[in-house]
């Protein structure tokens, strides 16, 4: 279908739409051309050439298919980007872009004109829904257009410009990748896939209204973006460092950003577009389902794809706030003159702002300013001083025991007592309404900091059971080896030979640090003799109670899994030497596929370790068999997206191939066959290469 059937068949589309709405309300004749509506005189107009080229078709594109389609950035795909199936915008496409803006404006006047009209009438009920629900399916059309030229300028152009540069040594060809990230696979994802799909649909809507069953389809490969919206805010601060340290690569860019093209938008607006994106479909999508029938056939798979595309928005946002509360603590950090562990992705800032302080002896007030974070309050005195550190930290109280009271005091109003066990406080808000927001704040706080306390407890407790706590230090445990670890299974922090040695301890067989087995405890199994023990154990033999707030009380970061946990249901597990770069040597990891997350791969140091040294999410990667050569043995493969790699060699041919079937499935999206279905392969499979238990 060429450029002008298919805006002819858009134009009917809209046509049909309006039609049946006049339809009812005149059966008994036929309309001369006086009688038409604006909607109908501006869509019957004939189709002007300039309107026609202004439309925006990728249909040639996609001659291989869909199905077949197995990575977001092959040589293929690029091959096909680079053909000219996307153009670069260029002044006539600028002039025909404007022309095509005004005439959907003032289409869309007319819509909102034929949409009051029928609102007046409650027999028009019917036809309202259908020019409703086309109306969003057509802004969904048209922002995808505008939206996929902002990509080919961040991809082709800025992204292209500056990888040309770079390769002529000017600067680093590893900080344009790090700038732009996976922006090359989002592209070519939308210009090569979405967009086609969108348009054919439009141009056949009077057969075919709907739209819940492309997105169905597309949606769950709009989780990439989460790479990319993880990387947006270092990605700022290169680009902000780099346009100062190099005069060429701040030249390229104001070069371009001087273009037409650009609408006098610096690249950091530009780059902001993909992190919006997703939640501009999830408010469409919910608009087009409030407008949706109950009984319309694309009722389920509509709110399949909202489903969808909620969870990726979810994604997009959350990492939004964590850049957000980063950027803060940062700034907290500075001016509190570099305090330590601020800058922690654990701390999350709730409140800050002034308050007065008053004194114990003679109620005096004394200006002091607050931090309230969701495991600690700051207590600060101001600084005088425009620049540099504003604030000393005066005292750090705890969240834990807190207590918050509302007091009273008739020569000070507006008061309130924040006691904790480092300090008690009180404290004079500047009226009402600020004493209610911090008292709120500080109750909800610790409400949250107390559930979070409890999970840990029962956590823990569940822990314990696992080891049978009724037999514990009356019978010997299974000792945990030193080589199935990398890491102190109680704190997390890492090991090494200096510092931070192995130890056992003696009544759970964990593999602890020496901070974490400095206590002593009687053990039956060995005739009531004192043995070295981790901190758990020792409270639970000698029931006392700690005082102290547990480190793991903190929250559970996405690494903070056990090995043991997701390789005993898994769809695969094993060691695979591991590198990013073949020039330097490869290590030997732990890697699971787990089924309760298919689609990511846990790289853990050891088979027993409790938290991950990384993840790889794995879909639209594109996965490949790596030829024999030198530096690749035969029984290699790696994983590729955009300017990503990630090299593997398995110890058998075989272990490569069940890595390839399960891998290949998860990078398209689909649920990996499982490898573990019977017991022998299970201990083959998922265990093959775990050391011996004793």
């Amino acid at each position: 279908m060429d450029e002008k059937d298919m805006m002819t068949d858009i134009t009917q589309g809209r046509t049909s739409v309006i039609s049946k709405y006049h339809r009812n309300i005149d059966k008994s004749g036929t309309k001369d051309s006086s009688d038409c509506s604006p909607a109908e005189r501006l869509i019957q107009a004939p189709l002007s050439p300039e309107r026609s080229d202004a439309v925006y078709s990728h249909t040639s594109s996609r001659d291989s298919g869909w199905h077949i389609w197995s990575g977001w950035w092959s040589e293929e795909v690029k091959g096909h980007t680079e053909s000219g199936h996307l153009p670069a915008p260029s002044e006539s496409s600028g002039r025909d872009s404007d022309r095509q803006e005004h005439e959907d404006e003032t289409q869309e006047n007319v819509l909102n004109e034929e949409t009051q009209n029928m609102e007046k009438d409650e027999d028009k009920r019917e036809p309202i829904k259908e020019l409703k629900l086309y109306k969003i399916a057509s802004e969904l059309l048209q922002t995808e257009r505008a939206y996929v030229t902002r990509l080919h300028l961040l991809d082709q152009v800025f992204c292209a410009g500056l990888t040309e540069e770079a390769g002529k040594g000017t600067f680093p060809v590893e900080v344009v990748k790090s700038i732009f990230s996976n922006v090359g696979s989002i592209h070519t994802f939308h210009s090569q896939f979405l967009l086609p799909d969108l348009e054919k649909r439009m141009s056949q809507w009077d057969s075919t209204p709907r739209i819940g069953d492309i997105l169905a389809q597309l949606a769950p490969f709009l989780r990439m973006y989460a790479e990319y919206v993880k990387n947006f805010d270092s990605a700022m601060d290169l680009l902000k460092q780099w346009m100062e340290r190099s005069a060429q690569f701040n030249a390229i860019i104001q070069d371009i950003q001087s273009q037409e093209a650009c609408g006098n938008l610096t690249l950091q607006h530009h780059m902001l577009e993909p992190v919006q994106r997703v939640p501009r479909y999830e408010m469409l999508l919910k608009d087009y389902l409030k407008k949706l029938p109950e009984d319309d056939p694309d009722r389920s798979q509509a709110e399949k794809s909202l489903n969808i595309i909620s969870m990726a928005a979810t994604h997009s946002n959350t990492a939004i706030r964590k850049m957000e509360n980063l950027k803060k603590l940062m700034e907290i950090y500075e001016m509190l003159g570099g305090e330590e562990d601020i800058v922690n992705p654990s701390n999350e800032l709730i409140k800050e702002g002034q308050i007065l302080k008053l004194a114990a002896r003679n109620t005096s007030s004394m200006e002091r300013y607050l931090f309230l974070f969701n495991n600690m309050l700051l207590y600060c005195v101001p600084k005088f001083s425009l620049v540099g550190q504003r604030f000393t930290v005066r005292t750090r109280v705890g969240i834990k025991g807190m207590k918050v009271l509302e007091t009273s005091n008739d020569d000070y109003p507006h008061t309130f007592q924040v006691s904790g066990k480092e300090r008690t406080l009180e404290l004079q808000a500047s009226s009402d309404q600020d004493k209610e927001d911090w008292i709120k704040a500080f109750q909800k706080t610790i409400e949250i900091f107390q559930q979070k306390n409890e999970s840990f407890k029962s956590a823990s407790k569940e822990v314990v059971d696992e080891v049978s706590k009724e037999e514990l230090g009356k019978r010997a445990p299974r000792w945990i080896r030193d080589n199935e670890v990398t890491m102190c299974m109680k704190c997390k922090e890492p090991f090494n030979p200096l510092t931070r040695r192995r130890h056992h301890c003696r009544a759970c067989g964990y593999v602890v640090c020496y901070k974490c087995s400095d206590y002593k405890a009687s053990l039956r199994y060995d005739g009531n003799k004192l043995n070295k023990v981790c901190k758990d154990c020792f409270f639970i033999l000698t029931g006392r109670v700690d005082t102290e707030e547990p480190v793991s009380g903190k929250k559970r970061g996405i690494l903070e899994i056990e090995a043991a946990q997701v390789s005993g249901n898994s769809f695969l597990c094993g060691f695979l030497q591991y590198s990013t770069d073949r020039t330097k040597p490869c290590q030997r990891l732990w890697c699971v596929v787990p089924q309760h997350d298919a689609l990511v791969l846990y790289l853990y140091g050891a088979p027993q370790d409790v938290k991950a040294q990384s993840t790889i999410p794995l879909l639209g990667y594109q996965v490949e068999d790596v030829q024999r050569s030198v530096d690749h043995p035969p029984t290699s493969f790696r994983l590729r997206q955009s300017k990503s790699v990630h090299y593997f060699t398995a110890d058998t041919e075989e272990v490569k191939l069940r890595w390839l079937g399960v891998i290949s499935k998860a990078v398209i999206g689909e649920m990996p066959e499982c490898q573990t279905p019977d017991d022998g392969d299970f201990a083959n499979v998922c265990h093959e290469d775990m050391p011996d238990g004793t």
